[in-house]
């Protein structure tokens, strides 16, 4: 069994579409110690943002989500903050979405599912300013 990286404090601002996936997300990031606040998808991500920008440290995001995407939404973000740290998730290839969404600034990739150990590695070191 792994152990799971040491938690945190911070405030993650979680936008997925997936209830199960989003509640799960929740769960693991909740147990260690982090502040979770939800987002069914992209509009919600960007309103809860301005709602509690002050607050958030990282933006934990799905890149394929209704009515806006992760990336219209990140770009719409980083408008208001555009030093917020930013982990996408996703099922598909990380290289090819990278080149398709043309994304830019600092950003970090997750595959989903990813366990939650691979999970609170991924944020800490994102928070962290690692890769």
């Amino acid at each position: 069994m792994q152990t799971p990286p040491r938690g945190g404090t911070e405030t993650i601002l979680v936008a997925e579409d997936d209830g199960a996936l989003r509640e799960i997300a929740k769960t693991v990031l909740s147990m260690h110690g982090y502040t979770v606040i939800e987002a069914a998808d992209g509009e919600e991500a960007v309103r809860k943002f301005r709602e509690r920008q002050d607050e958030v440290r990282l933006l934990l995001m799905d890149l394929i989500m209704p009515k806006m995407d992760g990336k219209e939404a990140c770009d719409e973000i980083r408008k208001i903050r555009p030093d917020v740290r930013v982990l996408f998730s996703t099922g598909y290839a990380p290289d090819h979405l990278r080149q398709k969404l043309q994304i830019e600034g600092p950003c970090h990739l997750i595959q989903k599912p990813a366990s939650p150990v691979d999970l609170l590695r991924k944020v800490r070191s994102v928070l962290d300013g690692g890769n």
